[in-house]
């Protein structure tokens, strides 16, 4: 079905797989493989920086391109995982590499809402961060790193970076956003959803759907009822099926879109 392999790349707070069986795609890569694709995972760390996940992520495409005997991979990332996409296309010029960036829910532009990060004190941000790097070092973060990676979600420290991180005219450049449609839609964002909606306009909880638009912007993921789809229910965590829209289906149809692009 497709050309090149497909590899996903997740966002903050989660792993690939946590505790070992979790898995953060829910039941999509499992679709795509039975429908033909090859699909791998980035190995990022949960809370590693921008850089330290690029790395790991240009390691396992190199490993992927060997094992397949292929020159190129789609990339398909989720919230943070886009910008750490864009920083290895373009800092650490993996361009050539890459057929395809899909992006979800990444904010591109960041998140005013976290603007106000950089006013916390240094020495309270990271003794908190600290315990934080604990857990999930526990988890399985090989370099995790909170102070630095929750700040690059931030407004301020996305215009610099897109400034810095200009499209690569090789690479095809896609994006979706999703919404919550009320900030009871999903109780893990139940206080996050309307601050960032003070703040940024509409969200899923998370991501600002303006912030998420990033080269060709296919749309707006939401529901035909009264929740929405929230930044955790667009990557099917929660393996239910929305009324209007199933998940998995959504991402396999992405996949097909890419192979009639001939990636």
């Amino acid at each position: 079905m497709l050309k090149y392999p497909v590899l996903f790349i997740h966002g903050s707070g989660f792993r690939d797989k946590t505790l070992g069986f979790i898995n953060y795609w829910g039941r999509i890569p499992k679709l795509l493989s039975k429908n033909g694709a090859a699909v791998y995972y980035a190995g990022t760390d949960a809370w590693g920086s921008i850089e330290k996940n690029a790395s790991t992520a240009k390691q396992k495409i190199e490993f992927i391109l060997e094992k397949e005997k292929t020159q190129k991979v789609n990339i398909i990332a989720h919230s943070r995982g886009g910008l750490e996409a864009r920083y290895l296309i373009s800092t650490m010029n993996m361009g050539s590499a890459v057929a395809s960036l899909t992006t979800i829910s990444t904010p591109h532009f960041g998140v005013k809402a976290m603007n106000l990060a950089v006013f916390v004190p240094d020495g309270l941000y990271k003794f908190c961060s600290f315990f934080v790097d604990l857990w999930f070092r526990i988890l399985g973060d090989k370099n995790p790193d909170f102070f630095t990676s929750s700040r690059q979600l931030s407004e301020k420290f996305c215009t610099g970076f897109n400034l810095s991180n200009p499209d690569n005219n090789e690479v095809y450049y896609q994006s979706y956003a999703s919404m919550m449609k009320y900030f009871f839609s999903d109780l893990i964002f139940i206080l996050l959803h309307p601050f960032i909606t003070a703040s940024d306009g509409d969200n899923d909880g998370l991501c600002p759907v303006d912030s998420a638009r990033w080269g060709d912007f296919k749309g707006v993921i939401t529901t035909k009822g009264i929740f929405g789809i929230s930044h955790c229910g667009v990557i099917d965590l929660y393996r239910i099926n929305y009324k209007g829209i199933k998940i998995p289906q959504f991402y396999l149809d992405i996949v097909k879109g890419l192979s009639e692009r001939g990636f």
